[in-house]
């Protein structure tokens, strides 16, 4: 495969991570540009936030680009921040993520103005994906065409859909965008950490009105402490079992951490460099089971938020601004221009209260193909791309290589980050992201150097 130019759709950080990777290698025969309909790469959806109560909800030790120096973004922190608080460059601290944009921003800024063409990066909306003999053609949305040897899916969550101006607004919305009044009754649908944020948000600007989240378990995401390391080895992960006895093996493994001085999150973070190797093992039924039974109590142990948020969530609870309901909203008092809603709690009382604005937080396993963005849609109603029996995205081979109706990996189209979640499930975080970004790198890197090779040993060949 020769992958000398190489095409990433999405700057996020997905898209970040990996052309840094393949940017920090020294060969001037790859190049990458970068595709992006927002103002400014690094941001996405999970960094575009300026609020300085948004933080980061991994540690800054595990937040570096490079998986094999990981100690890069704590040096970035200590250089380029003005606040140097020992909260601020303590390796177990949780830092705004409007300073991670920035250090995303900042990775490429070497390459930003070199004249070697090394990279580029266009702004705007990739509409359209086009094979040729040689290459493939990204259409963008003013009509303009951007060619390269490969091109990469880096797209990040799917984002809900939800006509401006209406009551029901989505998870990602700045506070101007949301215009959510003061004394507004406000619903969140949802309880985990997008609620969080919108919750922290609200607080920061003076909101005076109540507060209602509702989610069907009604579960908050745990609060991150430090723990003891723990290393699980491959053999004594329960690869293929089915979800009762995958259970019982993390109840009974989180028991004997505790019994040893650690707690739960030793496993569950031990537990994360093999889950894609798990999730790969179960059966699609099993995986089924999983997102309906399983998918909550894993997420809010696996997923969890800073202690400065979790003292948040409880001060706004104590005041009783607050309040996290287990129950179901009725679909039909979502809809047009009222003020009130219809709640079924889990005990099976029905109710109804005011909701003046409603935010949907109801997380991102979203399928692709009702995403704010239809290039994932259209590939796949192409035959280009499929999407995984589940729905939660589009099938992908080991390497990330994105298969075919028929399941044939193509040779000029690949995906990494969140899109690539039903293949490897745990890929929607920088820590797992910043791995595969590196194999993928490797593989192109490999490519264009067994090209080079190739072409030395038979010169005819380029004539």
């Amino acid at each position: 495969m020769q992958a000398g130019r190489i095409l990433i759709i999405g700057g996020g950080a997905s898209g970040v991570l990996l052309a840094a990777q393949l940017l920090r290698v020294d060969t001037d025969k790859v190049a990458v540009t970068i595709i992006e309909r927002r103002a400014e790469i690094g941001a996405g959806i999970a960094y575009s936030t300026d609020h300085p109560d948004h933080l980061l909800n991994t540690r800054t030790a595990g937040m570096s680009a490079f998986p094999d120096d990981p100690d890069h973004f704590l040096r970035w922190l200590h250089d380029n921040s003005q606040d140097h608080t020992q909260d601020l460059l303590d390796p177990g601290g949780f830092v705004p993520r409007r300073l991670y944009r920035d250090y995303l921003r900042g990775l490429l800024d070497p390459w930003a103005n070199r004249s070697d063409g090394r990279l580029r990066v266009v702004h705007g909306q990739c509409v359209r994906l086009e094979n040729t003999p040689r290459a493939i053609r990204a259409i963008l949305a003013d009509g303009s065409v951007e060619e390269a040897d490969v091109a990469v899916l880096a797209t990040g969550h799917a984002e809900p859909q939800h006509a401006s101006g209406a009551r029901i607004s989505g998870p990602w919305c700045s506070a101007d965008e949301l215009s959510i009044a003061p004394d507004d009754a406000v619903l969140i649908l949802g309880t985990g950490l997008s609620m969080v944020d919108n919750v922290a948000l609200l607080r920061n600007r003076g909101h005076r009105g109540p507060i209602t989240a509702v989610s069907r378990r009604g579960l908050l995401p745990r609060v991150h402490a430090l723990t003891a390391t723990i290393q699980i080895e491959v053999a004594d992960v329960p690869f293929g079992a089915r979800l009762s006895e995958l259970t019982r093996w993390l109840r009974h493994a989180a028991r004997s951490a505790s019994e040893h001085g650690g707690d739960w999150r030793g496993i569950v973070d031990a537990l994360r460099p093999h889950m894609g190797a798990l999730w790969q093992s179960m059966p699609v039924e099993t995986r089924r089971r999983f997102l309906r039974h399983g998918r909550t109590f894993w997420e809010v142990h696996r997923h969890r938020m800073a202690p400065q948020a979790a003292r948040m969530i409880r001060d706004a609870m104590a005041s009783g601004q607050l309040r996290v309901v287990a129950g179901r909203i009725h679909p039909g008092s979502l809809a047009g221009h009222g003020s009130r809603v219809t709640l079924t709690e889990r005990g099976g009382e029905t109710r109804t209260f005011p909701a003046d604005r409603i935010i949907d937080c109801t997380g991102i396993l979203r399928d692709p193909t009702t995403s704010s963005g239809h290039l994932v849609a259209e590939l796949i109603q192409e035959g280009r791309a499929r999407l995984d029996p589940l729905g939660i995205g589009i099938d992908v081979h080991e390497d990330g290589s994105v298969l075919d109706y028929a399941g044939t990996p193509s040779s000029r189209l690949f995906a990494v980050g969140p899109v690539t979640r039903a293949r490897f499930w745990e890929i929607t975080a920088v820590p797992d992201i910043r791995v595969q970004c590196g194999k993928l790198a490797a593989t192109f890197v490999e490519g264009v150097r067994t090209s080079r090779s190739r072409s030395a040993a038979n010169p005819s060949s380029n004539a």
